[in-house]
């Protein structure tokens, strides 16, 4: 099963978790944006999550209380790096040509990110 990969509902969840840091279903259902799915469906997608390795949780009586196993930073990285390997042959400067060219990046943008990287390469001597 991929863990970078999540369909829109469990991004979903996983963005409600990592803004309450642990929820009950009740709570994580509560902050779910409309159409509200049913509580059935969100155990669900909450099960699938825990077998991705991505949501664990404390019981009390009955009840679960969830929390994400990995920081929402840490995903993203994970998740570019799956993109990057798998659509632009792990070629940053294919994947920024690619971005400037589609979303008519802007050149402050550009000058930004520029800046960017060269305050992380001073960093790193």
């Amino acid at each position: 099963m991929e863990k970078n990969h999540l369909n829109q509902n469990e991004e979903t969840v996983m963005k409600i978790l990592w803004k309450l840091d642990k929820a009950f279903l009740k709570e994580v259902l509560h902050e779910f944006p409309e159409p509200k799915i049913p509580s059935t469906t969100l155990a669900s997608i909450i099960k699938k999550l825990e077998t991705k390795g991505l949501v664990d949780h404390h019981t009390f009586n009955k009840s679960h209380q969830y929390y994400p196993l990995i920081k929402e930073k840490e995903f993203a990285h994970g998740a570019l790096k799956n993109i990057l390997s798998n659509y632009f042959e792990s070629s940053m400067s294919e994947m920024f040509s690619f971005f400037i060219e589609k979303e008519k990046t802007d050149l402050k943008e550009i000058d930004k990110i520029y800046e960017e990287i060269k305050k992380q390469n001073q960093s790193k001597k």
